[in-house]
């Protein structure tokens, strides 16, 4: 070598190598050298070339060499000398390898702890971009905090001040109504009169002839008229005593007799006043045989008056409580915006672990450097990666701008953890999608596309400014057959509203479609208009739009009475008419201008699968199951036929992955959670319960919860835990368990709550004779209620220490989630959605971490009662055993989120995909 060994580190050095003298001597083909660094631990081919300028060639000497630059960070070079080609004989030193001496340079324990500093240096600098990144978004959110909580109380003053109305109208309307229904007159001859005649908001006196009534001479003394208003709407508290009238005859014109009158105040919204008359000592009557006496009043208000003034009085009456109400909805519109920034921003840290970018925010028109780490991917160990990128979530008019280029592994971290790219952001794009390869073809080997959604980059205007709004905003119509709360039957109906404004909060276009059923509960449509009607198989479909639920939905009214059954489902031609629908629907947005049609259709459950396979004319479809367990050909066909599908849980989706109508077509088949509604299951904001509550005041909100239900359920107010369960009585719901959980938990001591029915009559039975067992035996520690009560389920959640879901099979299950809002500790089986929200606080806390959760409930696994007294035993163990730390624990998973921001966030990432494909 030149220099002579040991040869100094961080700089050139030139080998030599005499082929004459070893075994490669005597063959003719090119030399290469193979260079390991650092016990082989980075590898290099080197072309080797004829030295005979520098050495003599000849006899024994035939001088090849190779100039290396020499690295600081090297500790030991071992080297080969080969033949070039895929067989080609190799020196390596009769198997011992070749080692090049080095100096200068750190030890091997110097450079590992060099690589480890280096690493902390390259971790510590994401995390330092990550909590500028979160610093960032808590200023935006405290910037955006007052806006959103006034818009939010105006929105909801908007609804107090609608409903108001639309009761005082209908009480005005009632009122007239009635009115109108009574026979009135402004006299009886020779009974009664009045002078003058009743006008709205002046006096008029009555006058009553004692001997020419009912009355006649029976009674003694003076008279009483008992005064009423509209029909007796309202009536005076105590009687008007009627005075001696003298000189009737020529005062008032009237006939002889004994008249008897007062003057009455007729009150300004009167239209009608009614009367009788009595003794003064209430035991004569003269009642008008039964119908009482009824005057119309002249002058009386309209309608519309009366209704002005019945909303005055109300909203006078309530604007205490109103003031309390949007105050509370502000403070929850600013919990909400907040919740949404850290579900973003929990996404931002997972993703960080494995792809960042200086700058974080990275703007059209400059370089971003992209930072890479494949060790939780599938590339770890893979000795070259290849990036691949294209913009705009790959649209046509930035195609030519798609990219690949290598990642440069760290020098000082001897290729560990993130690897490198600087690339070029043009000028006019708003989003940068990634792959990443380990081959420069992208054809072939291993590769990471972020379970096939890709890596999305929001690039920035520039300045910092957000990203490109327009370009990026989706159009989106759910097609389904339930819709909450105006068509609900099961979960599906909270999903596709609950679902629709998440992602129409993020700023997409959505609109829902569902028949037109005559069912449906029109209180919560707001405006419906019939705007339309086509033709679809030989049938007229009449076009309705309204708003639901702050969701702009169309419901369609085919004439042929299909939807005018008094039901949703229960009838042997539900796949008739759900198939009729489907298609109306498809052909309803295929007549749609290009502009207004949807880029997606997302249809759910079996219902809507036909439309998978309708001609969607170029709208992407995506599926999702709800539940396998109903219309699996149907389910099999949509599978086959959409872009994307997805189910509600991702331990869902491995559950049914092998079922026959999903395997075909698995790659399609994506798991995400459901999530609860958040402005409808909030403790802060809940008006069933008898004291809000959030995380801080968890304890005293939950105490205030269990004293009321003890009392409405007459159960024993003693410091004891409360189980509750709230659920459907069916086999899924593993009612065998729920009976067990019963009978262990007053027999460990405990309070047990169910709310629930049993569609089966035999099961119902069952639960009856459980209820008439735990009466007799402990009369005041549990309480069996066989109906659906929404104020009181409110109330259970709140009150209860632990909730109980033991089910045989859960897609997702939406109880565990909303007991867990209000502070309610999950005890669960592990299966479906159960298993990807509720995480054991003894066993699970490293399955928590790896999903960034915190461990917030008790597990077991088996589907016997051992396997639930395993985790019961437990849980009631922690609070009488800790109470102060199980208040803790209750107080911690109220902080976690489990509404709609993260999930809408990957389905936007779905329906992306679906428009690549």
């Amino acid at each position: 070598t030149h220099p002579m060994p040991p040869v100094p580190v961080a700089g050139p050095v030139w080998l030599f190598y005499n082929r004459a003298s070893g075994p490669l001597a005597g063959r003719s083909g090119p030399l290469q050298i193979k260079v390991g660094t650092n016990r082989w631990e980075a590898l290099d081919e080197l072309d080797m070339t004829p030295a005979g300028e520098v050495l003599p060639r000849g006899g024994s000497a035939d001088w090849y060499v190779v100039q290396m630059e020499l690295p600081y960070e090297l500790f030991q070079v071992d080297f080969v000398v080969q033949e070039a080609g895929p067989h080609g004989a190799v020196d390596n030193n009769r198997y011992n390898d070749y080692q090049l001496p080095v100096t200068g340079g750190p030890t091997e324990t110097q450079l590992l702890d060099m690589r480890v500093a280096a690493l902390q240096a390259q971790d510590a600098q994401r995390r330092s971009l990550l909590e500028a990144e979160r610093m960032a978004m808590m200023a935006a959110m405290e910037s955006m905090a007052a806006k959103v909580a006034e818009e939010a109380r105006v929105a909801e003053a908007r609804k107090i001040e609608a409903a108001r109305r639309v009761e005082a109208q209908a009480r005005a309307k009632a009122a007239a109504a009635a009115t109108i229904t009574v026979p009135t007159a402004n006299e009886l001859p020779g009974v009664w009169t009045w002078r003058p005649a009743p006008k709205a908001g002046e006096k008029s006196t009555l006058v009553y002839n004692k001997h020419g009534g009912r009355l006649g001479g029976s009674a003694n003394g003076s008279l009483l008229v008992h005064l009423g208003f509209n029909t007796w709407a309202t009536s005076l508290a105590q009687p008007i005593e009627l005075g001696r009238v003298q000189n009737a005859q020529q005062q008032y014109s009237l006939p002889a007799g004994e008249w008897w009158g007062a003057a009455i105040d007729i009150p300004a919204d009167a239209r009608m006043v009614d009367f009788v008359i009595s003794d003064r000592d209430k035991r004569t009557w003269d009642n008008n045989r039964g119908q009482d006496y009824h005057t119309a009043v002249a002058g009386a208000k309209t309608p519309e008056d009366v209704s002005e003034e019945i909303y005055a009085a109300m909203a006078a009456a309530g604007a205490q409580e109103d003031q309390e109400r949007l105050d509370r909805k502000g403070m929850q519109a600013i919990k909400q915006l907040y919740r949404k920034a850290e579900a973003r921003f929990k996404r931002l840290a997972l993703r960080h672990q494995t792809l960042f970018t200086v700058p974080s925010r990275p703007a059209a028109g400059q370089q971003l450097e992209l930072h890479y780490n494949p060790e939780l991917t599938p590339l770890r160990g893979r000795p070259e990666i290849f990036v691949w990128g294209c913009w705009d979530r790959g649209s046509a008019q930035q195609r030519d701008k798609a990219f690949c280029m290598p990642l440069m592994p760290s020098r000082e971290t001897g290729g560990l953890g993130f690897q490198t790219a600087v690339i070029d952001v043009p000028a006019d794009v708003w989003g940068l999608d990634l792959t990443f390869t380990d081959s420069a073809d992208g054809m072939s080997g291993f590769v990471d596309n972020n379970g096939g959604l890709d890596y999305h980059l929001a690039i920035t205007k520039g300045g910092g400014d957000p990203p490109g709004g327009a370009a990026a905003t989706l159009n989106v119509a759910h097609i389904a057959v339930e819709m909450a709360p105006i068509a609900k039957v099961g979960g599906m109906g909270d999903v596709v509203t609950a679902l629709g404004r998440a992602v129409q909060d993020d700023g997409h276009r959505v609109e829902v479609i569902i028949p037109k059923f005559d069912t449906m509960n029109y209180e919560y449509i707001e405006n419906i208009q019939h705007t339309d009607t086509f033709r679809y198989n030989n049938t007229e479909i009449k076009v309705w739009k309204g708003i639901v639920e702050d969701l702009p939905t169309t419901f369609l009214e085919p004439q042929n009475g299909f939807f005018w059954v008094g039901c949703i489902y229960g009838r042997n031609d539900d796949h008739t008419r759900f198939g009729f629908f489907c298609g109306a629907a498809v052909e309803y947005l295929s007549r749609l201008p290009n502009n207004e049609r949807p880029q997606v259709i997302h249809c759910h459950d079996w219902p809507t699968a036909p439309v998978a396979w309708s001609d969607r004319r170029g709208m992407r479809a995506v599926f999702t199951i709800h539940n396998l367990s109903y219309g699996a050909d149907l389910i099999a066909r949509a599978m086959g036929a959409c872009e994307v599908a997805t189910t509600v849980s991702p331990t869902y989706a491995s559950e049914i992955a092998g079922s026959g109508c999903i395997a075909p077509h698995l790659s399609k088949l994506h798991g995400i959670r459901n999530g609860i509604d958040a402005d409808v299951w909030d403790p802060e904001g809940d008006g069933f319960l008898p004291m809000p509550y959030g995380q801080d005041t968890c304890t005293q909100g939950k105490e205030a919860a269990r004293k009321l239900l003890r009392q409405k359920l007459n159960l024993a107010d003693v410091n004891v835990p409360i189980v509750a369960c709230v659920t459907r009585l069916v086999a899924q719901k593993g009612i065998h368990l729920i009976k067990h959980a019963a009978w262990r938990t007053v027999e460990r001591g405990g309070q047990f709550v169910l709310l629930g029915s049993a569609p089966d009559q035999r099961v119902q039975g069952e639960f009856n004779q459980l209820k008439e067992q735990l009466q007799r035996q402990y009369h005041d520690r549990a309480s069996l209620v066989f109906l659906y009560d929404e104020p009181l389920s409110h109330l259970i959640y709140a009150a209860s220490d632990f909730f109980l879901v033991p089910s045989m099979f859960e897609p997702c299950g939406l109880t565990q989630m909303i007991a867990m809002a209000y502070g309610s500790v999950p005890v669960v089986r592990r299966t479906g959605g159960l298993a990807d929200t509720v995480f054991d606080v003894d066993y699970d806390t490293q399955r928590a971490s790896d999903v960034a959760m915190a461990p917030n409930g008790y597990v077991f696994e088996s589907t016997d009662t051992a396997g639930l007294d395993s985790a019961l035993n437990r849980a009631l163990a922690a609070w009488f055993q800790d109470l102060e730390n199980f208040r803790r624990l209750q107080a911690s998973i109220m902080r976690q989120d489990w509404s709609w921001h993260s999930p809408a966030l990957d389905y936007v990432e779905l329906y992306h995909k679906s428009m690549r494909m």
